[in-house]
């Protein structure tokens, strides 16, 4: 079987390790320090908070941009549980808005739709989805209008492009994720950016349980650290992440080219975008019938997301429904990811392009 996904990881990454575990200095230390640093030189922002996963990260940019019990947030439903949970968890209120169809992105008219239905909304909530920057002149003007803070959720985005500036170096606030699905990983961990010093050191002081200096507890916080172990890993990913996404891209530019069956959609990349196809996302009718296809013919797919958010039991239950968002109901009834992981071979890429082909 083709994997959908396929973390690459070889002797730097173990001799990385090695070379931490054998310090004993294996919590969070000068490792992660210089992670950080070299994460927000590669993307662009001033500073960088390393933390042990993107919900963690999303949670804490959430809190360090003032955001509090009973504000409006807008955001995606066509997204991981994470990226609306974490608004929930500082018991605010997701607004779910639909997306675009063509780059399953949030559809910028429906949050300017949005904020005049609510007019009292906090933050924008953005995701980058499967590797393509949402439509950040529109989005950007729309947040300075209304004066509401813009948080990236870049998960999914690592290296992506908007014209000249990197995904994650919009908004007030971004994060990423480094799970071992992503473009590049620490086997778990996240990011938080920001150019703003005093959401960094909100950040700083809240993902180590509130304290400012040692011992000093001067907010409620948690203990969301990351481990020298994680960033020694993702100090080495990090300097192949660049050949990986020209690997995704080589890889979803032969997809482009090679697969002729009209009875699939393929991925859309507008012009002046660069993206970094974390997934390369098919729409297409039927889709038990061509998952079953491709598991038949021994190629993996991954459904990225059957649900959308507002249509999940525990948003149903707070009185979500996922009719307010039809366009993120369709495609998430339509939509099924191919393996596009720089782990692939050339065979591989062409075993993937006939059986998808002889599909009818």
């Amino acid at each position: 079987m083709i994997p959908i996904a396929k973390p690459l990881l070889d002797s730097r990454e173990h001799e990385a390790v090695l070379k931490v575990l054998e310090s004993g200095a294996i919590a969070s230390g000068e490792d992660v320090l210089t992670f950080e640093r070299e994460f927000s030189e590669y993307a662009g922002t001033r500073f960088a908070v390393a933390i042990c996963n993107g919900t963690a990260a999303l949670h804490a940019a959430i809190k360090s941009c003032d955001i509090n019990p009973g504000d409006k947030v807008i955001t995606t439903p066509f997204t991981f549980a994470a990226t609306a949970n974490s608004i929930l968890f500082e018991k605010a209120v997701p607004i779910f808005v639909d997306i675009d169809p063509s780059t399953f992105n949030i559809d910028p008219i429906k949050i300017e739709e949005a904020l005049k239905k609510h007019g009292d909304i906090k933050a924008i909530i953005i995701v980058h989805l499967f590797g393509l920057v949402c439509d950040m002149s529109r989005i950007l003007d729309i947040a300075k209008a209304h004066g509401i803070a813009l948080i990236e959720d870049a998960a999914q985005a690592h290296g992506a492009m908007y014209g000249d500036k990197m995904a994650g170096s919009f908004g007030r606030a971004s994060t990423f994720s480094f799970y071992p699905t992503k473009n590049m990983t620490t086997s778990e961990g996240g990011m938080i950016l920001t150019d703003d010093e005093g959401i960094y050191r909100s950040c700083k002081t809240f993902i180590n349980h509130g304290q400012a200096e040692r011992y000093i507890h001067e907010t409620l916080g948690y203990n969301f650290r990351m481990t020298n172990i994680a960033a020694a890993i993702g100090l080495v990913q990090l300097k192949k992440l660049d050949a990986f996404n020209e690997k995704r891209i080589l890889n979803a530019s032969y997809y482009n080219t090679h697969i002729d069956n009209t009875t699939v959609a393929k991925p859309l990349c507008p012009a002046g975008y660069k993206h970094v196809y974390h997934q390369y996302t098919l729409k297409v009718k039927n889709r038990d019938r061509f998952v079953k296809h491709l598991a038949d013919n021994h190629i993996g797919t991954g459904i990225h997301y059957p649900l959308p958010l507002n249509g999940q039991p525990l948003y149903k239950r707070l009185g979500y429904s996922s009719a307010e968002t039809p366009i993120a109901q369709q495609v998430a009834e339509e939509v099924v990811s191919i393996p596009v992981h720089p782990a692939l071979s050339q065979e591989n890429l062409e075993h993937i392009a006939k059986v998808i082909n002889q599909y009818e």
